[in-house]
């Protein structure tokens, strides 16, 4: 197994109700689940090769919960990494060189009945993860972006929290309202639905706990 570990930050957005039940082990809003999500990884590296600087990103649908499978995902790959970047990026992503069960990576991948081609492309990606903002733009493949919740009372942020010690992609995360259009091989269209920003501190092994 090649060593690998990585610190990014990362935006998420999927179609469940704020808070997303999967964070607490129950079915999704709608009965199915459809999401994307993009990172930009501030250190890391995959043997020796550096990561540091890299994004990539992933759309992903499921037609019932993730845990029942028949997903698929659509891979996608900054074109400003180089070509041993985007090997070792695809190698954790897919759950290569990682124990089963330990990374958000390795199970989900463990659903898909269907991974397209990987898309190697320009990722635009900002993100504030305190301020719970943030903005994924590929283009002709994707456009996220994400914002506090409002109160629909008196329209000041509202600000939420989900603390997981024992997760397999994040400790905490900060949890805000997200909006997405894709194109391509997988299509979705989400709206004002839940977004999360976090910290990604993960290893062969899974979370690498300070």
């Amino acid at each position: 197994m090649i060593p690998w570990e990585i610190k990014a930050r990362e935006f998420g957005n999927c179609n469940c109700s704020y808070g997303c039940p999967c964070q607490f082990s129950d079915l999704p809003t709608h009965g199915n689940c459809e999401a994307v999500v993009g990172m930009e990884i501030d250190e890391g590296h995959h043997g020796e090769t550096d990561l540091a600087g890299v994004r990539f990103a992933c759309i992903m649908q499921w037609p019932g919960a993730v845990h029942e499978g028949q997903g698929k995902c659509q891979p996608i790959i900054d074109s400003r990494a180089s070509k041993a970047q985007q090997e070792a990026v695809l190698k954790i992503i897919s759950g290569e060189d990682t124990e089963p069960g330990k990374t958000v990576f390795q199970v989900f991948f463990t659903t898909y009945e269907q991974v397209f081609e990987p898309i190697v492309a320009e990722i635009d990606f900002e993100v504030d993860i305190d301020g719970r903002k943030g903005l994924i733009r590929i283009d002709g493949v994707m456009e996220t972006s994400g914002s506090p919740i409002k109160n629909p009372v008196t329209g000041e942020e509202h600000r939420a929290r989900i603390d997981l010690p024992d997760g397999f992609e994040y400790s905490l995360a900060e949890v805000g309202s997200g909006t997405t259009k894709t194109h391509g091989n997988i299509e979705l269209d989400l709206r004002e639905s839940y977004a999360q920003f976090a910290h990604i501190h993960l290893n062969n092994n899974g979370i690498v706990k300070k």
